[in-house]
């Protein structure tokens, strides 16, 4: 997934508030959204670091009940000035977001900025996460707006660090 920490490389002071993130997590979520029926997902994110002043990030899921993939995101987590929290992320789906927001000790707060589209791309509007971890828990919600509703719940999951 993630390209791992390279042996013996620091994390780079300015992301190091985002170091309680580094490793490959897993587990189980659940999505609904009012366009569709609710599902579950297994997921698995990395985060990684190259010592250079950025998080690399790679998620994919796919379906609990046959297998089949449902999504993949990659990206970068960076702090941006007076530790505001900077995420970009493309999806295969021709979506590419930047969002921003807070980090308050290991709960971050985030929200959409921009969303690119390409012309194919489904019409998302607007994004926002919440993410925590507890120990080696990693929980999050998203929600989002899309295809003219407003901003609602799609996704929580919990993960459990594995490396």
């Amino acid at each position: 997934m993630s390209e791992p920490a390279r042996q013996g490389q620091p994390l780079h002071d300015d992301v190091s508030a985002l170091g309680f993130l580094l490793g490959t997590w897993a587990g189980e979520g659940q999505g609904k959204y009012a366009t569709i029926k609710p599902f579950y997902y297994r997921e698995e994110v990395s985060f990684g670091h190259t010592g250079k002043a950025f998080l690399t990030y790679v998620q994919r899921s796919w379906s609990t009940s046959d297998g089949r993939p449902l999504h993949a995101e990659t990206g970068y987590w960076r702090v941006g000035a007076e530790g505001a929290v900077e995420l970009v992320l493309a999806h295969p789906t021709g979506i590419a977001e930047v969002e921003e927001g807070t980090i308050d000790g290991n709960r971050l707060e985030l929200s959409s900025r921009s969303i690119g589209l390409s012309s194919s791309a489904k019409p998302v509007t607007a994004i926002s996460r919440s993410l925590w971890v507890d120990g080696d828990i990693l929980r999050y919600k998203l929600a989002m707006a899309a295809f003219d509703q407003p901003a609602q719940q799609h996704l929580n999951a919990e993960l459990h660090r594995i490396s």
